[in-house]
């Protein structure tokens, strides 16, 4: 089935810098579409899409409410709101956001993406935790292993700027494995593959 793929992404303080390091290594006909929640105020998501997207082969965008999810794009979660994906019966995926109360201090918080992936159609799910300081997407990839093949990346403690995000996911035992930032986008690669022109 096509489009059965998606790399969800998860971090926080750093992460903007780091997410300059792996974003721009993703080739444009990655076989997957690319979420980040990266915890920022509202303005501050825009900016960094696009500044994303001018140094990326991939289109970086800043999600809006009904986007359909498509290979080759990444969406940057709006800061101030959390972001869901929805599956549709036809089997499209959109983004919706809610505005629930701040989740492990955070919105967006990356639990929500995380769980919102539970009901999906994708049998493939890359999930990637980076940088960041407290636990968020913990809670979130523990709930969406329940019901899903997943597999997590998480970002090693010596290229991390705050270890605790990645430190979390590692210590509740979910990380398949755990890389250094400049191995990230190679990783994401091995897992999701790229589309045959």
């Amino acid at each position: 089935m096509p489009g059965n793929k998606i790399v969800a992404i998860a971090s926080s303080t750093g992460g903007p810098k780091s997410l300059q390091q792996v974003i721009p290594r993703l080739p444009a006909n990655l076989d997957a579409p690319v979420l980040i929640v990266q915890h920022m105020p509202k303005g501050f998501t825009a900016t960094l899409a696009e500044r994303l997207n001018s140094l990326s082969q991939m289109k970086v965008v800043e999600a809006q409410d009904g986007d359909v999810l498509e290979k080759g794009c990444v969406y940057v979660a709006m800061g101030g709101r959390h972001m869901n994906v929805h599956t549709s019966s036809a089997g499209r995926y959109t983004i919706r956001y809610s505005d629930e109360p701040t989740r492990e201090g955070v919105r967006p918080c990356a639990n929500y993406m995380y769980e919102s992936l539970a009901n999906s159609q994708f049998d493939n799910i890359v999930c990637v935790v980076m940088t960041g300081m407290g636990a968020d997407g913990t809670v979130g990839i523990k709930n969406l292993e329940e019901k899903k093949k997943v597999h997590v990346i998480a970002q090693d403690q010596e290229s991390c700027v705050v270890f605790g995000m990645p430190k979390s996911v590692i210590g509740a035992g979910l990380s398949d494995q755990v890389v250094s930032l400049d191995q990230i986008a190679q990783e994401i690669i091995l897992q999701v593959g790229v589309e045959s022109q």
